[in-house]
């Protein structure tokens, strides 16, 4: 069943990973090693999660691979929606 609105790739690595382990994005950009604009575009919803990205998030936030592009997947799926009923 798909889920109404998911939370977007960076919002949800907001909720579990930021708030469990008090880090900035300054810190998040570092783990992944990314520069600054990146990880603040996906944080904030406007960047995708790509299979490469997807396996950066993964060693340094933890979830399988799959998982993370499962959830871009949901949120694309979502964004489509949106674009067809209006």
């Amino acid at each position: 069943m798909e889920m109404y609105n998911p939370p977007t790739p960076g919002e949800f690595i907001k909720w579990w990973y930021f708030d469990a382990n008090k880090i900035s994005a300054r810190q998040f950009g570092e783990q992944l090693d990314v520069s600054p604009p990146t990880v603040n575009r996906l944080l904030n919803g406007q960047g995708r999660i790509t299979p490469a990205m997807a396996e950066r998030v993964s060693r340094v936030v933890g979830r399988s691979v799959d998982s993370w592009i499962r959830l871009q997947e949901m949120q694309d799926r979502w964004q489509e929606r949106l674009r067809s009923a209006a």
